[in-house]
């Protein structure tokens, strides 16, 4: 910070300043607003909000973290981008492919033809087009895409959602991270975080007829007296061992044990999780069938409270016959996508719920011998919505055969950097791994304001 904006400030708070300018510390009202902090450095609540408003002038571009709530819907395999959000109708047959491209609400912008109704929201979306790794096997592709980092021998990095459930906690009674239907990789886990900040599985498909969610009612033959009894046994037996134990693992099952019991004994907690309180329109626009349902539940759950969802659909390693697998894959998730984003919209929710879409890598720009496209990290593209993100946007651009970015390479860093930023998480910010390592959220990432409002 310029000497020349911290020249009318207390001398205490100058120091201040420095001190966070030097670390790199970030300031937020969540961390300043606490019993100790003000007073720890000597900041008035005047003081506070003046160094509020520098931080701001300093900082030119930045904005206030805009989004509550994440839902990424990941599609594992590898989506082709050329059949999807990047089609290519004027490159060689071999390259363009055996699909044909549409128009959307945004002039110039066109998708592949099985998206219909993702066309009829493009004003409300980011596309990046320029997504760019060098990882082009599944495993080492999904790991960057679910911990923005690239896979180490060395450490088991956490997950986005297992960061931001470290970060901020359980809200409403539920849990902050959840995975529909299951924890899809184990790249999607907490890695060297506690146990505790894994995502709760639901163990089911909302699809299906009599779907139950796991562990989510209170045990046959019990009432809720009986229930809310051996809860205070159990706590009664935990502070026990508390009190003789010091282990992370038991700390990990002891938070468990509590956030389970706050999940089983709230009606509204459970309420969330119930697809079947839905009207019958709202399910029919949504589609029934996997991908309408899991989505449908993913906007329950964060329109509830939960601040991180994780939600699988389909598989796209289309090595063979690609026609054939967009025509039967894509028309369920475009139908459910922009169903998503409509309802958020209408909800209010949009601008506080990031919706991400995205893959562990595209596929190669020419179609193969056997009708379909095979491995290719070099560029590809993903989704974005809501929780800060322009609307009606395309970042980045792909060359004419989409074999390579062209324009505005955007690195797995600074993407998960910016979805940090929109959080109001500093990625630059030490979690302590295993041996007491400081290991930074997201290693040497940027945030792209040019994604942003």
């Amino acid at each position: 910070m310029r000497a020349s904006t911290t020249k009318n400030l207390p001398s205490h708070l100058i120091h201040g300043v420095n001190t966070m300018k030097c670390t790199g510390n970030h300031l937020s009202r969540r961390s300043l607003l606490t019993i100790g902090a003000i007073g720890g450095i000597g900041l008035t609540l005047t003081d506070f909000f003046r160094l509020q408003k520098l931080q701001a002038a300093a900082k030119p571009g930045t904005t206030t973290p805009q989004a509550k709530s994440v839902i990424f819907i990941y599609l594992p395999g590898g989506m082709a981008q050329q059949e999807t959000f990047d089609p290519k109708p004027y490159a060689p047959l071999e390259y363009r492919g055996p699909l044909n491209s549409i128009e959307t609400k945004i002039a110039g912008v066109r998708l592949g033809q099985y998206l219909p109704k993702t066309a009829q929201v493009m004003d409300k979306i980011t596309l990046v087009r320029s997504m760019t790794h060098g990882e082009a096997a599944h495993e080492r592709g999904t790991h960057n895409m679910f911990t923005g980092y690239r896979p180490s021998p060395a450490l088991q990095f956490p997950s986005i959602g297992s960061v931001i459930s470290h970060e901020f906690g359980p809200r409403n009674n539920l849990p902050p991270y959840v995975c529909i239907p299951n924890q899809p990789n184990t790249y999607a886990g907490p890695g060297y975080l506690n146990d505790s900040f894994a995502g709760f599985s639901i163990g089911d498909d909302p699809a299906r007829n009599g779907f139950r969610v796991r562990d989510l009612r209170i045990p046959d033959g019990l009432d809720e007296n009986r229930f809310a009894k051996r809860r205070k046994l159990l706590d009664q037996v935990n502070q026990h061992f508390r009190q003789r134990e010091s282990d992370p693992s038991l700390e990990a099952v002891d938070t468990f044990y509590e956030r389970a019991y706050s999940l089983v004994s709230s009606p509204a907690a459970r309420e969330a999780f119930d697809i079947e309180k839905e009207e019958p329109a709202m399910r029919d626009a949504y589609g029934r069938n996997t991908a309408g349902a899991r989505m449908l539940l993913s906007r329950r759950l964060v329109e509830a409270g939960v601040r991180f969802v994780t939600m699988t659909y389909g598989g796209w390693d289309m090595h063979d016959n690609i026609h054939q697998g967009m025509q039967r894959t894509l028309p369920p998730f475009d139908q459910g996508y922009a169903q998503l984003i409509n309802d958020l919209d209408q909800r209010g929710l949009l601008d506080s719920t990031l919706v991400c879409v995205a893959t562990e890598f595209g596929r190669t720009p020419k179609i193969n011998g056997t009708g379909g496209r095979d491995h290719w990290p070099k560029v590809f593209s993903i989704a974005m919505a809501g929780g800060g993100m322009k609307r009606g946007n395309v970042y980045g651009k792909s060359n004419a055969t989409a074999s390579e970015p062209e324009d505005d390479p955007l690195t797995v860093e600074d993407w998960a950097t910016t979805m940090y930023h929109c959080l109001g998480i500093e990625a630059g910010k030490e979690l302590m791994a295993p041996g007491n390592r400081p290991i930074e959220i997201v290693n040497g990432g940027k945030v792209i304001t040019d994604l942003l409002i």
